[in-house]
């Protein structure tokens, strides 16, 4: 089978395309055939590094893809040969990811697909649509879980509604009957955040911070309760400025610097809660929920991917599966894909 692989850390020139044999799934353990492969920006910060050796003697990128399952090991119950699948976490703490054309991973990380749903969606319902949901879920008095209803009478704030994330962010919010808002930073993000189905966009190029935040509050006098974030190193005084008291500020990722410096009197003045959200270590039962509620907003079509959805599509053959993770590390908007196998 053909598969990508790296033996070190680096830029995107250090993937290779090598043919080796597929592995046989153990126990508890599922063997998928891949179609596609999703591209996340913490694909390539792996595969850059950190200055440390990598654990492996070569490691397959990319935690997220969609296929079918081609065989089943030992004690599999949930999930048969030929089942339509998305899979989550692939490659966290093992050597095999995605970007290739068998792979073998625990059964609690792939998840059936609803019929109703492609392989490019698919592939697009692992780190996006799981931390989406993990920030719009951990909030004082709820909801711990999405459903039509369940953040009804809620304002949500997406930073970067055009990002992936934001995207995500913004279908599930909507779905479960939030007032959304999102800033962007530009007009043609503003019109993908609006595809996805936000209420209200801000464009924070157009004036100050203080003009942002005015902007916010015009739709949320009394503050909003939950801004999903995306760069807090230059976001945060705003979000203190606009979050309600109680409200929620879920940070996913450090977009724009790896610092944050605020004041304690500030912020102590909002009783808000700052809710740190990294897929690695927020444990199997919060996985699960989400991947089920995510998987209902789908089947009922109200969570979907390209163009008319607010998150345009940029497929790669597998060979060019480098170029596909420089285009992400580059800042490409949408949804970067790699065509593993035929449909």
């Amino acid at each position: 089978m053909r598969a990508v692989v790296f033996t070190q850390p680096g830029s995107s020139d250090v993937l290779e395309l090598v043919d080796r044999e597929p592995a046989t799934p153990g126990p508890g353990e599922v063997r998928v055939r891949i179609v596609r492969s999703a591209v996340n920006p913490t694909d390539w910060k792996s595969r850059a590094g950190s200055g440390q050796p990598l654990a492996f003697d070569d490691v397959v990128p990319n935690q997220d893809g969609a296929g079918v399952v081609d065989a089943v090991g030992e004690g599999v119950t949930t999930l048969t040969e030929g089942d339509r699948v998305w899979v989550m976490l692939a490659q966290h703490q093992r050597p095999t990811g995605t970007a290739q054309e068998l792979t073998v991973l625990p059964a609690e990380r792939v998840v059936p697909l609803p019929d109703s749903a492609s392989f490019d969606l698919g592939a697009d319902l692992g780190v996006p649509a799981v931390t989406a949901h993990r920030a719009l879920t951990t909030s004082e008095g709820g909801p711990t879980r999405l459903a039509p209803g369940a953040l009804t009478g809620r304002t949500v704030l997406v930073s970067g509604g055009a990002g992936a994330v934001g995207n995500a962010a913004i279908q599930l919010a909507v779905w479960a009957g939030a007032t959304v808002v999102t800033t962007v930073s530009s007009s043609h993000k503003g019109g993908l955040a609006t595809a996805a189905g936000a209420h209200h966009v801000v464009n924070y190029r157009d004036g100050s911070e203080a003009d942002t935040a005015a902007a916010i509050r015009a739709v949320a006098p009394e503050g909003v309760d939950i801004v999903v974030e995306v760069a807090p190193a230059q976001n945060l005084r705003l979000d203190l400025q606009v979050i309600r008291p109680r409200g929620t500020i879920a940070i996913y990722a450090n977009n724009g610097g790896d610092e944050v410096t605020i004041t304690v009197r500030e912020t102590f003045a909002t009783n808000a809660r700052f809710q740190w959200v990294l897929l690695y270590s927020v444990g199997q039962e919060a996985l699960e929920a989400a991947a089920q509620d995510i998987n209902h907003a789908v089947a009922a079509g109200a969570f979907g991917v390209g163009n008319e959805h607010g998150l345009p599509v940029h497929h790669y053959p597998l060979e060019q599966t480098a170029a596909a993770h420089a285009a992400v590390e580059g800042g490409v908007v949408g949804k970067v894909l790699i065509d593993v196998s035929s449909e």
